[in-house]
């Protein structure tokens, strides 16, 4: 299986710079998985998609204000980080620009020494290890000092970072939002379960998969980032009791998916655990936990055009995403919708 088999045209013109003004005013592409059916819908139409007694689960990570820009002690020179991950208590993983600046031993001074950043470890592709120094709380630190970590290829200025969250968004750790959950409003949410939908939520902190392409020709040679994830002991019972009793379990995003399938796969049931997971789900896997899944527009040859792939299969989703450039959708994160249905 080659990675260009998940190449796609896509006009410059339709990646999203910024969000709507009404999170769920966004389009809504619906493709039946069986027969590839495609109906072209707005996102608060997800209601006529959604039955008693089914069960919605939403990733409630929170993206922390983790790209920072600091000064090389020892040079001056200007030095950008993205925190991806908290490897154990105040020693991160970050993705640095440009890295061959950074050496062990290399101290980042983040607001005039409000947080600095001794590098201890050097990884390939970008990546360091640092320790930080700060006094009081980190995450206030980050709140005064950081920018959201948006991905490349918006350029746009965001004006209100809290449209780069959930609504929902709980737990602070992601380099990146589970872009799926963007869609939902409060009142969306009241709606689906004044439907007699049930709604949970488990967290998976999103890393540094966001931002790396598959730049390996054969799809089975590419290696993923691990990511933090868990589940609490009231979801595991409430999804193994959907399951027993052959309700569906609809997934919203690749990021909870890929949570429920890691469970799903490790313990055969879902069950109250956290870890770390670097599952890649592409076509011939065998979905264990998922029925559908509510997903965003993905970049071509990426793990989640294939993940998508692997659910819907890959001529369903070839042809649905050459619809939806022909319909003008708008991909990526600020972008428009699908359900698989």
């Amino acid at each position: 299986m080659k990675t260009d088999d998940f190449d796609f045209e896509l006009p410059e013109r339709l990646i999203a710079q910024t969000p709507l003004s009404k999170r769920d005013a966004s389009k809504l592409l619906v493709l039946d998985k069986k027969t590839g059916e495609i109906e072209h819908k707005h996102f608060d139409d997800i209601l006529s998609y959604l039955n008693k007694g089914d069960v919605l689960v939403l990733n409630d990570t929170k993206v922390i204000p983790a790209r920072l820009y600091g000064i090389k002690e020892e040079t001056g020179a200007v030095i950008e980080i993205i925190m991806l991950k908290e490897e154990s208590e105040d020693v991160w993983q970050c993705l640095v620009k440009p890295a061959k600046r950074i050496k062990v031993g290399s101290i980042v001074n983040f607001g005039d020494g409000k947080l600095k950043a001794e590098c201890i470890e050097c990884r390939e592709e970008g990546i360091r290890v640092f320790r930080l120094i700060y006094s009081g709380i980190l995450l206030e630190i980050l709140d005064s000092l950081g920018e959201m970590p948006l991905p490349p290829y918006i350029h746009e200025k965001l004006e209100d970072k809290n449209r780069y969250q959930t609504v929902y968004a709980k737990n602070p750790g992601s380099a990146a939002a589970p872009t799926a959950g963007l869609h939902f409003t409060k009142e969306l949410l009241e709606k689906i379960k004044e439907m007699g939908i049930e709604i949970y939520y488990i967290t998976l902190h999103v890393g540094l998969g966001t931002f790396r392409p598959v730049n390996v020709e054969d799809v089975t040679k590419h290696k993923m980032h691990s990511e933090f994830y868990s589940m609490n002991l009231e979801v595991a019972r409430a999804l193994n009791k959907a399951k027993e009793e052959g309700r569906k379990i609809i997934s919203v995003g690749t990021t909870t998916t890929r949570t429920l399938e890691t469970i799903m796969t490790v313990y055969g049931k879902f069950t109250e655990c956290s870890g770390w997971t670097d599952i890649f789900i592409y076509p011939g896997y065998k979905f264990k936990a998922i029925d559908n899944l509510i997903t965003n527009f993905h970049l071509p040859k990426s793990t989640l055009v294939m993940l998508v792939s692997a659910l819907a299969g890959k001529e369903n989703i070839m042809n649905a995403y050459k619809e939806a450039v022909k319909n003008e959708y708008r991909f990526f994160s600020f972008g428009d919708s699908m359900f698989i249905k």
